[in-house]
């Protein structure tokens, strides 16, 4: 089969590991055709979120994928020894299944990574580095995502960083109605942490590059804010939460120093980080990153048992569906001696004597007929099977 991935996550590196090869959405599309120029990658796409960054290919044989990737991203090799993993064939196909449906996120069953999935895929067919088989294998993975979202209740407990951090935020004040809340970043993290925050009773105050009527959404209950102007409204906030897609920090050292009221608590919801380390220097000062949000257990052994019934039916499906793909030399092999052992048949000989027997036609009809055949069948055939109906059409010719 010839698959497979190698990835650095949240459980084997840290958050500076990650953010040293977290890319934006514009910078995998440039990647991918570096990795597609290898003689040997028949196709790749890349998974790039705040807890994650994988490469998945389909290759012409087993390759040194960890060169590959260092090389490719021009890394230093020697920082990445220990902090990456290696899958193939069938344990590639289960752990993105796994991934698609939330139950090797961070937090577990993270109803965005789905979404980021489905990107992924879409990101490869921009840069013209997909192919066939990754293109369904992807689209089985997605399919076990959706099947265990909508079967499971992984999606009713808290799934999100915004949740969990809004959650810890109320413990860590023991109250946080009508504190002053500052979140920075208007994306989908960010309107969300921002409408959890107002549902707890908080005051908050969503910062915009640009406000402009009817050009940006504010979650209801927030109040809009100039970014160039954050430091002013965090002056005397008691949370600060940065959610951004910057690659450069929005909470600086400096900046912080220079205000008269600091706020207790920042939470970094992104990766890159958003709020520079050296603010957790400061005394009384405290700062949670992604790598502090993931504690939360889910013990529901109903479900997972769920999600892994689905895995193993999606994975087994997706096998049949390549089994299928592998018999179709032969299969075609099967038309053409299925039509030789019909016009050289005694019976079809006596029928044409007048010679008004079009041959391209039966053609078509022995070709259209096995397909019918074949695909109502193609979930329960296999190779070794079409191979044995091969040998036995062929002994009449």
């Amino acid at each position: 089969m010839n698959i497979q991935m190698i990835g650095i996550d949240f459980n084997i590196a840290d958050i500076e590991k990650r953010e040293a090869i977290s890319f934006t959405e514009n910078e995998v599309i440039e990647i991918l055709p570096k990795f597609k120029k290898d003689k040997n990658v028949l196709g790749c796409v890349m998974l790039a979120t705040c807890n994650r960054t994988e490469l998945y290919v389909h290759t012409k044989g087993k390759i040194d994928l960890f060169n590959l990737f260092v090389k490719t991203l021009n890394i230093n090799k020697e920082d990445y020894n220990s902090n990456y993993v290696l899958r193939y064939e069938q344990d590639t196909i289960k752990h993105l299944m796994e991934v698609s449906s939330g139950l090797q996120s961070q937090i577990l069953g993270d109803d965005q990574i789905l979404t980021q999935v489905k990107t992924a895929l879409n990101r490869a067919r921009q840069a013209k580095t997909t192919d066939n088989f990754l293109e369904t294998m992807f689209r089985y993975c997605i399919t076990a995502g959706k099947s265990i979202k909508t079967q499971t209740k992984f999606y009713n407990v808290s799934p999100s960083a915004s949740s969990i951090s809004v959650d810890m935020a109320q413990n860590f004040f023991g109250d946080i109605k009508n504190k002053k809340v500052v979140v920075i970043g208007n994306g989908e993290m960010g309107r969300l942490t921002a409408k959890l925050f107002v549902e707890k009773g908080c005051e908050v105050i969503v910062t915009l590059r640009t406000y402009r009527h009817g050009q940006t959404i504010v979650p209801a209950g927030c109040k809009p804010y100039n970014y160039e102007k954050r430091f002013d409204c965090i002056d005397g906030a008691d949370i600060v939460c940065s959610a951004t897609t910057s690659p450069h920090c929005t909470i600086t050292y400096e900046n912080i120093l220079n205000l008269k009221k600091i706020p207790k608590l920042f939470i970094d919801l992104s990766i890159p980080r958003d709020i520079d380390s050296r603010v957790k220097e400061i005394d009384n000062i405290v700062i949670w990153n992604l790598d502090d949000l993931g504690n939360i257990k889910d013990e529901n052994i109903y479900d997972r048992l769920k999600a892994v019934e689905i895995i193993e039916t999606q994975i087994t499906n997706f096998y049949r569906w390549y089994l299928y793909r592998k018999s179709i030399p032969m299969i075609n092999q099967m038309k053409e001696d299925i039509f030789k052992r019909i016009i050289f048949d005694k019976t079809y000989k006596e029928l044409d004597k007048k010679n008004t027997f079009d041959k391209d036609l039966t053609k078509f009809t022995v070709n259209k007929t096995v397909d019918l055949i074949l695909n109502s069948m193609k979930n329960k055939i296999t190779p070794e099977e079409i191979s044995e109906y091969l040998k036995n059409i062929r002994k009449g010719l």
